[in-house]
């Protein structure tokens, strides 16, 4: 796969629920303590990481994926060519990398990511 499926994300308006929740159903071991809000889920036994954050704002509850990708402008410009609409421009992540976020033409939110290294 050329650009893979590298990372998921579950928000909601009470992250600490949704971290209790998901640790207590699958055994997730969550780490809350590197961002204020975000609890990391660790990659383990082929599977991606993700994360489980807390909504602010005016943010919707949503789940979604990240495709990694060599360049996040050019993939969300495509997008929106092909009948997607831009959510959130390149954004940096500090010490990590960039993402941002798009809606597909039936309006799914769907995530574009692009590491530090890459």
């Amino acid at each position: 796969m050329p650009h893979p499926v590298c990372h998921f994300e579950i928000c909601g308006k009470d992250g600490k629920q949704l971290q209790d929740f998901y640790s207590k159903l699958f055994d997730w071991k969550i780490d809350s303590s590197s961002m204020e809000n975000y609890g990391m889920v660790p990659a383990e036994e082929g599977g991606i990481g993700g994360g489980i954050m807390q909504a602010t704002g005016e943010i919707p509850p949503y789940l979604t994926l990240y495709v990694q990708v060599e360049d996040l402008q050019v993939y969300l410009d495509k997008a929106v060519s092909l009948g997607g609409k831009m959510v959130v421009p390149p954004t940096d992540i500090p010490n990590i990398g960039a993402f941002a976020m798009f809606t597909d033409p039936a309006g799914h939110i769907l995530g574009l990511f692009k590491g530090k290294e890459q």
